[in-house]
């Protein structure tokens, strides 16, 4: 008995790939491969060659080896940067993590008005994020006729120093973060929970759930794989927090605001000619390297719950 040859698999060759449309493809793809790589790609290959030299942009470049980077370790400044922004972070996830995954279910379950409430709900999102942390330092003021300290005297709280203290500072600056960027995240949970089978829910009233065993084992369920993308894209912005620190308190009082991209922005602009670029793309690498390094483990550890 023969067996008959294995067909041969042919090579792609560059005649049929035109003739099935390349040079159209790449015709279109071409203006975005050219704007990645001038706005994106050579900036990111610009910085990691900066990192070891020492240069201001205006004039001739030397190369320095690590010393930027031994420069930026030594900083005293660097553990109290660390420190607030793991603070942030921490006071982010605390707050803000749980609000739009609780405003979103219950805006699931609201039969009239919806819409509106679900629009109102992302309307900080629409407004300007420097206009809503000039809103908000407006009504941070730290006097007895502030906005804030108004309101809450009327029911016997306060005044509170908010901006002012440095015990302050920081969760004043959580609570805009989390009012100008939760309405984003809930419009995300609210088009998940729309793929929640409705027979889930039917199954779990017929055994005499109520309520809240449905959000704990229906709703939170299905939304596992939805929750684990946005805790890790939070982390990665509240590690990354730059806005809020720098119109709100400049970094203070007594550096109690002073995060890591901050630290960056004072590397590189804040003695004007005089900055130091090189150390500035040094600390920008190691934050990069350690964002990085820190979403594959996460990935990594949470593979089979978010698949599960």
């Amino acid at each position: 008995m023969t067996v008959a040859p294995s067909p041969t698999r042919r090579r792609p060759s560059l005649t049929g790939w035109v003739r099935r449309g390349g040079l159209t493809t790449l015709g279109f793809a071409l203006p975005m491969i050219l704007i990645f790589g001038l706005f994106s790609l050579w900036p990111i290959l610009r910085s990691m060659v900066m990192a070891f030299q020492e240069t201001n942009l205006t004039g001739t470049s030397t190369w320095v080896g690590l010393d930027n980077f031994v420069w930026v370790l030594t900083d005293p400044d660097l553990p109290i940067a660390i420190r607030n922004t793991g603070y942030f972070a921490l006071l982010a996830l605390l707050i803000g993590f749980p609000l739009p995954l609780i405003g979103a279910v219950l805006l699931n379950e609201m039969r009239r008005l919806k819409g509106f409430y679900t629009a109102l709900a992302y309307l900080p999102v629409v407004v300007p994020p420097v206009v809503a942390v000039l809103l908000w330092r407006f009504f941070y003021d730290g006097s007895p006729t502030g906005v804030f300290n108004q309101l809450l005297g009327w029911v016997g709280l306060g005044p509170f120093p908010w901006l002012n203290d440095s015990a302050w500072a920081m969760p004043s600056l959580v609570l805009e973060a989390t009012w100008a960027g939760a309405g984003g995240t809930l419009i995300i949970y609210l088009a998940a929970l729309v793929g929640v089978p409705g027979e889930l829910y039917e199954a779990a009233e017929l055994d005499g759930a109520g309520v809240w065993r449905k959000i704990w084992h229906v709703t939170l369920p299905q939304l596992r794989g939805v929750l684990f993308i946005t805790l890790i894209l939070q982390l990665i912005a509240t590690a990354q927090v730059f806005l809020e620190p720098y119109l709100f308190t400049g970094g203070g009082p007594n550096k109690a605001t002073l995060t890591v991209l901050l630290m960056i922005y004072n590397y590189a602009f804040g003695a004007s000619l005089g900055s130091d670029y090189g150390a500035a793309t040094a600390l920008s690498m190691m934050l990069a390297v350690f964002l990085a390094i820190f979403s594959l483990v996460y990935f990594r550890l949470t593979r089979s719950w978010s698949q599960s």
